[in-house]
């Protein structure tokens, strides 16, 4: 059969409309469409593919390069990491300007395509515009940013390089346990080379996602600690929702009666009212899940990297005679904090397990205490979050308002500053996926991107974005692309004018009010910023509301409205939730002239000394 001649970006495109993965015993494309701002460096090549198949791979036009891979990334998260979508820009701001997301991507386990254009391969016309030279290494450009922030990198410098690249690619991608980012550097005159391609190379392709067992051995402890046990926990984190384990674990804690904590990227795996579940755990935590963790003598991590923010900061689970267990896909994430280790998919695992510890039951004791620690919890939210009198309002009476103006399908999306330990803690989470907190990088600019990919994997959920001023000021141009692509989101915009939970943080650990918000930074005139006005030159509807009747009123109207809805309210910056929590090791400055920081650094110096380090 004779070869097809096609550019390297004509056969690149050709191919990933090719791959297909089994999602629920349906093959679907794997790739979803392509974000693409287009320059010099990918615009004659990558461009005239992607218009050449437009109706079958569709191409969207972002307004910022960060915020396009964002909004894929999101999307891939929403999607429980079965589908994805690729990313093109030209060579150098475009294609740094994404690595912040690469990096955010990779932190978190997600997949995405990054096909940021690239130098000449042939270096005829070198240096081209916007290239980075590196003054003792030709070899080197821009996009070698991407490298430590990648899962797989490679740098396409001739055509046939795709016939063994694109099929990395997918196969990183598409493995659970190696999961991220792939960036394929596209030399921008390669990409407009012709090759004459194997036309089995273009066969349809459908990608399965391995679901693997674990090891007798592992699993023969894993049930032998569970059966010793008194005071059992277990930890859900995000691999129980990448695996769809969420219902075999709603189960299983039910009927061993182990209660069950969720990390940020695992809250939403058991419903917030479930028998058995205590709520939030860590730094951002319920008081009914830190308290059953301090206690707990046999812990269960599953499919969580146990950052600082879960164990906080290894202090967390204090018993002397606490034995650790991981379930986990990634033999990396494993093997954590000394941890026994169960490698395997969470699915299977607790399927094992469902088998293994049939007739065993955690004590009535542990159980009763639980559910003492979750009534008194519910209260303890309930009292925060109901709406305020006169004063300025708190983020969690405003998370308060959103969540009685949302339905159980609703999914609320934040990233980064005091809301999502806010809604870490107070949030309730319904149904799986309505729960979308971009925290493993916990990155500022991702919450209005990120609505837009969640919304576009779950167009018939009502999608709740909740972002600070600090936030949105760094990056909401793509309200201006959910408007054009008719993809409904309504923004809450909490305005404390300034970064409030860097401003508490500061001054948590002894240091002067400075530099956070604006009132405390260098200015000769405080800025009257009118977010509002912003949101609606950007083609949104926007109002501003004063206090909490006025924003569920208004609420209530965005539910009406059919495009994307701002909502701006101004908020009290000192307040946070003082129930639940844990400690957070955040180093103390060992000298300092005033005594407030010398306070803190005393009491900092006696809770490192609970940390467990050695393990």
């Amino acid at each position: 059969m004779s070869p097809l001649r096609l550019t390297a970006a004509q056969a690149t495109v050709r191919w990933m409309t090719r791959q297909f993965i089994e999602v629920d015993g349906v093959e679907v494309p794997y790739f979803a469409g392509v974000w693409a701002i287009f320059g010099h460096g990918n615009v004659a090549g990558l461009g005239e593919a992607l218009e050449g198949l437009r109706d079958t791979l569709p191409t969207w036009r972002a307004h910022n390069e960060q915020a396009m891979a964002h909004a894929a990334i999101a999307y891939a998260k929403q999607m429980r990491r079965r589908r994805a979508m690729v990313c093109t820009t030209s060579i150098g701001p475009g294609a740094t300007n994404m690595v912040t997301a690469a990096a955010l991507a990779h932190v978190n386990r997600l997949p995405v395509l990054f096909l940021p254009g690239d130098v000449y391969a042939s270096r005829r016309p070198d240096p081209v515009l916007q290239q980075v030279e590196d003054f003792a290494d030709g070899t080197v450009s821009a996009n070698d940013c991407f490298r430590p922030v990648s899962r797989y990198f490679d740098r396409i410098t001739r055509p046939e390089q795709l016939l063994a690249a694109l099929p990395r690619a997918m196969a990183v991608m598409t493995d659970p346990a190696d999961c991220g980012p792939v960036t394929l550097a596209f030399c921008q005159d390669v990409q407009a080379e012709a090759y004459d391609w194997p036309r089995a190379f273009f066969e349809r392709r459908v990608w399965r996602v391995r679901r693997s067992g674990p090891d007798a051995r592992e699993l023969d402890d894993l049930v032998a600690a569970l059966r010793a046990a008194e005071r059992p926990l277990i930890v859900a984190g995000g691999g129980v929702l990448y695996a769809g384990a969420e219902g075999r674990l709603a189960r299983l804690a039910q009927t061993l009666g182990v209660p069950v904590a969720e990390t940020q990227g695992g809250k939403g795996a058991l419903a917030w009212d479930h028998p058995m579940n205590l709520g939030s755990i860590g730094v951002t935590g319920s008081s009914a899940a830190n308290g059953a963790a301090a206690e707990a003598d046999v812990v269960v991590g599953i499919g969580t990297r146990l950052q600082d923010f879960t164990t906080g900061s290894r202090a967390l689970f204090a018993a002397r005679d606490r034995r650790l267990f991981q379930i986990n896909v990634g033999a990396f994430d494993a093997h954590k904090h000394g941890a026994a280790t169960v490698v395997g998919d969470a699915d299977v695992v607790l399927e094992a397990l469902e088998a293994r510890l049939n007739g065993w039951r955690a004590p009535d004791a542990w159980r009763a205490h639980g559910r003492d620690a979750v009534i008194a919890w519910n209260a303890a939210a309930d009292a925060v979050t109901a709406s305020p009198g006169a004063a300025l309002p708190s983020d969690a009476q405003v998370i308060g308002a959103v969540q009685r103006a949302t339905g159980p399908d609703a999914v609320v999306v934040c990233a980064a500053g005091g809301l999502p330990g806010e809604l870490h803690k107070l949030w309730r989470t319904a149904r799986p996926g309505g729960y979308h907190v971009e925290y493993g990088y916990s990155c500022m600019g991702y919450e209005i991107a990120g609505g837009l990919g969640v919304k576009m994997a779950a167009p018939e959920r009502d999608v709740h974005v909740m972002v600070g001023d600090g936030s949105y000021l760094m990056l909401n141009s793509e309200i201006a692309t959910s408007v054009m692509l008719g993809q409904k989101l309504t923004i809450t915009v909490l305005d404390n004018r300034g970064f409030g939970c860097i401003n508490r943080l500061q001054q948590g650990t002894g240091g002067a009010p400075f530099n956070n918000l604006l009132a405390d930074a260098a200015h000769e005139t405080l800025p009257q910023i009118d977010f509002a006005a912003h949101a609606a030159s950007l083609g949104a509807l926007a109002e501003k509301v004063a206090g909490i009747a006025e924003l569920e009123a208004a609420l209530a109207r965005a539910r009406d409205n059919e495009r994307t809805t701002v909502i701006v309210i101004d908020t009290d910056p000192m307040i946070s939730t003082e129930a639940g929590g844990a400690w957070w090791d955040v180093a103390v400055p060992e000298v300092s002239s005033r005594g407030s920081v010398r306070a803190a650094r005393a009491a900092y110096e006696a809770a490192v000394k609970e940390q467990r380090t050695g393990e």
